[in-house]
């Protein structure tokens, strides 16, 4: 080791996190390694600079295995897309309800698409009422985060899980 690098002097906390004083750096290192354990720098920015007796693998594993876990508590949430058409039969229209509350009710978010085709175009009214006839279909487990409104020749909607208690 560089000796202009490291510190002469260092302050040392052992693996009990009991203070073991301050002390020269080769001599914290040989106790260390007596003790069959790394010599960490935990703050470098203080005089002396502390220094801890610690497994540096099995405290990079800890920390590994907190990132995971919080990683594991995320939720992630999914847009998924259902596609209708201003004639859409009754029957096709429950199945797409049915789909949209079942993504619901998994936490997903629900954009709801209206494609208008030739004539279709003149009644743009009766796909805006239909997305909001939609919406009161699932009412009770969506909410209507981006209300429903018409972008050339389609219409959409985004339907947002309802928060549990």
């Amino acid at each position: 080791m560089n000796s202009s690098i490291v510190a002469p002097v260092v302050r040392v906390i052992d693996e009990n996190s009991q203070q073991l004083g301050i002390m020269d750096t080769k001599e914290a290192l040989k106790i260390a390694e007596s003790r069959g354990f790394d010599l960490v720098e935990v703050s470098g920015k203080t005089d002396p600079p502390v220094c801890r007796i610690m497994d540096h693998g099995k405290f990079k594993y800890q920390q590994s295995k907190k990132l995971h876990d919080a990683k594991k508590k995320q939720v992630i949430i999914r847009i998924k897309e259902i596609k209708l058409r201003p004639k859409t039969e009754e029957h096709d229209f429950q199945f797409k309800v049915k789909h949209a509350r079942s993504f619901l009710e998994d936490g997903n978010k629900v954009k709801v698409t209206l494609q208008y085709r030739g004539r279709e175009m003149a009644f743009t009214r009766l796909g805006i009422e239909l997305l909001h006839r939609f919406a009161a279909a699932v009412d009770d487990l969506g909410i209507v985060e981006a209300q429903p409104r018409s972008e050339g020749r389609s219409a959409q909607m985004i339907l947002a899980p309802k928060k549990k208690l």
